[in-house]
């Protein structure tokens, strides 16, 4: 375990744990069905087979959880509401408990909106669903705006875009490749949509949880710096430049659907703060002539770039590059490029994959990350908050039970909660940075 002391972070800063709905609900017979119910019906789907018809059971034992946030002490719980849930019957009374019992433990609630769990039916492809998704908002704010002060609109398009439109391994399993990006405009003018149905509700305090990564090049090449830069466009650009600066990255712009310069207008309403959800580096290469992987992402030939193995670093249980520099280096990149169209920044997710109780690894990689945002502080960067991923151990997506992501371990055949070793740390943290 670590023991030099963390430095003291700027008095207000905001210390969090982070949730999705269908990671933890489970109860997925007490609510409408999402695409993500559908894609783990499909055999071979999912690494073992798993559904997330249980997970957790955080639905019937939402108030075992809110204890233990309660225990550890953290300043605001990012969770997200299913929008499958709020169509059934009982799934608004759901929230209203599970706010109620967060606000009374002392804890800012702080619901997502969008947490990949599209109502099944619904079609990201489809204008139409951004409006619908503005009207779902709308309901939700209505119910839980007089306890809510802090709001998510979508959590990281980029990957379901990418993962579950473009490469077809996440929820809907679509391999479309680059015509996956109507899937992308239609996200981020949802966006916009509920950042204007908010306002309309009177929330004052709105954010989007991004994800982001440095794009390394695999070497100083020409070939392999520009693969670097696509790709950088397409997992960073592409859903901050809309947000941030009312335009896409060029040559991007024209291959989205609709009205674009109208919808541009929508999708950068102005947030509060800008979430930023970051785990790992990624090393890119030229385009190869066979599929190539790291970190558990596998993409076919034929792309125009190629994903290498970042070396020399330790690895979590899930293959990513333990790399704390890059959160700083990150976030003093995006500070650069942004400059002052760049909102306060809220850590919206960091942690790691790792087995085990006495989880010596995840605190040392939390401590590492934990270092290297006050670096980015020092350096002038305006970040407010950080939520560590996750609460609770969970059902990882494509992953299923195979992956272990949570401070609390769950023992998925009893559901048993035991806090573990990297529980303890964030608790001792957080009361020495008060």
């Amino acid at each position: 375990m670590a023991t030099n002391p963390v430095p003291r972070f700027p008095a207000g800063f905001l210390w969090g744990v982070s949730t999705s709905a269908h990671q933890i609900e489970g109860a997925a017979d007490e609510r409408e069905p999402s695409v993500w119910d559908a894609f783990t019906a499909r055999p071979g789907r999912v690494r073992d087979g798993s559904t997330a018809a249980v997970a957790c059971d955080h639905y019937h034992r939402h108030r075992e959880d809110v204890a233990l946030l309660a225990e550890l002490g953290v300043d605001a719980y990012r969770f997200s509401v299913s929008w499958p849930r709020m169509r059934s019957k009982g799934g608004p009374d759901f929230y209203d408990r599970l706010v109620d019992d967060v606000c009374a433990a002392g804890v800012r609630p702080v619901p997502t909106l969008f947490h990949w769990d599209l109502p099944l039916g619904l079609d990201w492809l489809q204008r139409d669903t951004a409006e619908r998704f503005a009207e779902y908002v709308s309901n939700v704010a209505a119910r839980l705006g007089d306890r809510v002060a802090t709001w998510i609109t979508l959590n990281e398009p980029a990957e379901h875009t990418l993962l579950g439109h473009a490469l077809g391994v996440h929820a809907p399993g679509r391999r479309l490749l680059f015509d996956a990006l109507p899937a992308a405009h239609h996200q981020l003018l949802a966006h916009g949509l509920a950042v204007r149905a908010l306002r309309a509700a009177g929330a004052t305090d709105i954010g989007i949880a991004n994800s982001h990564t440095p794009a390394w090049p695999a070497s100083p090449d020409r070939a392999d710096m520009e693969a670097a830069g696509f790709y950088d466009v397409l997992l960073n650009r592409l859903f901050a430049d809309p947000l941030l600066l009312g335009r896409y990255p060029e040559g991007l712009g024209e291959l989205m659907p609709g009205d674009v310069r109208a919808d541009l207008r929508v999708i950068a309403e102005p947030v509060d703060w800008y979430g930023v959800n970051y785990y790992a580096p990624t090393r890119v290469g030229a385009p190869q002539e066979t599929e190539t992987g790291a970190g558990g992402v596998t993409v076919p030939a034929g792309l125009p770039f190629s994903l290498r193995p970042v070396e020399g670093h330790p690895v979590t249980d899930f293959g990513w590059p333990v790399v704390p520099a890059g959160l700083t280096e990150l976030l003093t990149t995006l500070r650069d490029r942004y400059g002052d169209r760049l909102p306060p920044v809220v850590i919206t997710e960091n942690g790691c994959s790792y087995e085990g109780i006495d989880d010596q690894d995840r605190i040392a990689y939390l401590d590492g990350h934990v270092r290297a945002l006050h670096e980015a502080i020092a350096a002038g960067v305006d970040v407010r908050g950080y939520f560590v991923w996750s609460l609770l151990d969970n059902f990882e997506w494509a992953e299923g039970y195979t992956r272990r992501f949570g401070l609390v371990h769950v023992d998925f055949a009893t559901l048993r909660r035991t806090p573990k070793a990297s529980y303890a740390w964030y608790r001792e943290l957080i009361l020495a940075q008060r």
